[in-house]
Parts: C-alpha cells; structure tokens; sequence
C-alpha cells in the first residue's frame, strides 16, 4: 500500500504525462494545417484566401473611401465574433439587419479595424468603408469558418507581382465616387 504523499506524486507524474500528450497532440494538429494567410488588394476591391499559398477563394470588397483609407500593412486576426454589436461614438447597433458590422467580425491587429460583413450590400467593389475591408454577409460568413484567430492577414495598396498572380495582371479599375 502506497503511503498518501506517494500517491500523490504518482498522480502528480500522471497528470504531467497527460498534460504533455494533450500539448503534443495539439501541436500536431494546428501543424497539420495548411498555413493560412489572406491577402487583400486594395487596388481590386478583392480578398484572397491563400493556404501553402495557394489561393482558395477570392471575395469581392469594399475597403476604405479616399478620406478613411484601408490601413496597409501585415496583420494578425485577434478576435472572431458572430452577429457582432457596432460601438460607434455613442451608438449602439445590436445584431441585426441594421448594423453595419453584418453578420461577422474578424477583428485585425490594428486597433479598430477589421473585416466584416455589411448592410450596405451595394458598397461592395468601392472604396466605401471606414478603413475596413466588407464583405457580403454570405462571403463573410464562409471566410468566418475558414479562418482562425492568428491567421496573417496582409492589405496591399499597390500591385505586386504576387497580386498579379493571385488576382490577375490587370487591376480593377477605380470606380468614381
């Protein structure tokens, strides 16, 4: 018979050993995804889902108007939130038809901007928002199950040779506002 303080040392050792298993198997498993990244060009009005780099799905946009430009840069995704609630300078929208944010909101790295839905369907393809880049409600909510929070999330203002291949060689034209 084990005295009480082996006993407790037996199932302190057991309980490492779960511990590591269930850590191991974890990474094993956020490994075996595909690296995930979505590039958006401003240029187009278009978001790429791209895993090992190749593109699975292109959506159409509508980023940042010429006096609320997109932010350019690499990011992360913070935070995910279905049927989001819209906090602007006092105002409260709750889910719904009317808010802005739509059906989804994937928040970004950089304080107060994200991807989201929309209740302006129509503003997709301009340059219409506040700096965030909108989806319909559809798309957003398939690129809401696509995604994770930590996926690298990259807005280009300008053409690369990678956008060119991801988007093809001839930009959108801009549309007048």
């Amino acid at each position: 018979m084990l005295r009480p303080e082996d006993q407790i040392r037996k199932l302190a050792a057991i309980g490492s050993v779960i511990l590591m298993a269930t850590a191991e198997a974890l990474a094993q498993d956020k490994s075996a995804r595909p690296t995930r990244r979505i590039v958006v060009s401003i240029a187009d009005r278009k978001l790429a889902v791209l895993a090992d780099d190749r593109v699975v799905r292109i959506f159409p946009t509508a980023v940042g108007a010429p006096e609320s430009p997109s932010p350019v840069g690499v990011y992360k995704i913070v935070n995910g939130i279905p049927d989001p609630t819209w906090y602007h300078k006092g105002k409260i929208i709750g889910p719904g038809k009317e808010n802005p944010l739509g059906t989804r909101w994937l928040g970004l790295s950089v304080k107060g901007y994200g991807i989201h839905g929309t209740n302006v369907p129509s503003s997709i393809g301009h340059n219409a928002s506040h700096g965030c880049v909108r989806l319909r409600n559809k798309d957003v909510e398939e690129l809401f199950r696509m995604v994770d929070v930590g996926d690298q999330v990259e807005i280009y203002a300008d053409r690369t040779p990678e956008l060119d291949q991801i988007f093809g060689e001839t930009p959108a034209v801009v549309a007048a506002q």
